[in-house]
């Protein structure tokens, strides 16, 4: 799982500084991972985000920010609480979720969201 900066953020995700409104700059969705070293619910969410990195491979990226190095794109997506996940569809608005979700619904955002299975 890659660690993104600004600068990767701004390559693989969203350009922030450029546009006022929402231009995923991605190929596949994605989740993007708000966390910090210190926070404990973080560890738990963690190792469900690997395998589903690797379950969902070549068909989402998972991206981890940590929050205490890039204090400013916690900043510009509100962060307040840890985790927050940015779940990115290819298509459309991203949508957050704070606080850790376990695998189940993950997997069911990114089915709902992401990937937009219908049942």
């Amino acid at each position: 799982m890659e660690h993104l900066t600004k600068q990767t953020f701004f390559e693989k995700i969203f350009n922030f500084e450029q546009n006022k409104d929402w231009k995923f700059e991605g190929k596949l969705p994605c989740i993007i991972d708000f966390y910090a070293d210190w926070c404990q619910p973080c560890k738990i969410v963690a190792p469900i985000l690997e395998e589903l990195s690797i379950e969902y491979n070549e068909k989402i990226n998972i991206y981890k920010v940590n929050t205490e190095d890039q204090v400013e794109l916690a900043a510009a997506f509100g962060i307040r609480s840890i985790p927050s996940i940015l779940f990115c569809p290819a298509e459309g608005q991203p949508q957050m979720s704070v606080g850790a979700l376990p695998k189940d619904a993950l997997i069911k955002a990114i089915n709902d969201v992401l990937l937009k299975e219908k049942k």
